[in-house]
């Protein structure tokens, strides 16, 4: 399923597309930008092309474009939780905004096609893991209908220095 979506209501606004193969070099430079912030992720460099592709669910990745030049202001995707059967229908997402693209909608937008390609292929829980010091992904997630679970504290070491994490989830309204 492809989802296009213009978020400024102008043919020339950021568009929504599947991600592609591609969009491999500037998916990965926004990640890298994440990871170099220091607030988004353990990692410590981004993976290489093939490594991301093959740890991600193919229908369910999707950039934002801006709709003048093409380039990816942003992408999110999804993982498989487990392997066992009675987790079918729970993946693990991260979303990534350039920081030249922030608080222009590119999240939200982002998060609502992962939604949408979820939640068309019997996906019934969205989560992810927030460093709790990302305010803005809190927020993000929450305006894109994600709880708070709870928080799972010092549970894994970033840089030398034990970090907690927000557990977050969106649990799917139509798939049941």
């Amino acid at each position: 399923m492809s989802v296009t979506t213009n978020l400024d209501g102008t043919a020339h606004g950021p568009l929504i597309k599947p991600l592609r193969a591609s969009h491999a070099d500037q998916v990965l430079a926004v990640y890298q930008l994440g990871i170099d912030e220091g607030q988004a992720t353990f990692e410590t460099t981004a993976p290489t092309w093939p490594q991301f592709d093959a740890s991600k669910l193919a229908g369910h990745r999707h950039v934002a474009l801006d709709g003048t030049t093409g380039r990816v202001l942003g992408w999110t995707a999804a993982s498989a939780v487990s392997a066992r059967s009675a987790y079918a229908g729970v993946v693990e997402h991260s979303v990534y905004v350039h920081p030249g693209a922030r608080r222009r909608g590119v999240g939200l937008a982002l998060l609502r096609a992962l939604i949408a390609s979820t939640e068309a292929a019997g996906v019934w829980t969205i989560q992810s893991g927030i460093f709790p010091e990302n305010t803005a992904s809190l927020a993000l997630h929450a305006r894109a209908g994600f709880r708070v679970i709870g928080t799972r504290e010092r549970i894994g070491r970033h840089h030398g220095i034990w970090r907690d994490v927000v557990l977050i989830e969106r649990r799917s309204p139509i798939v049941i």
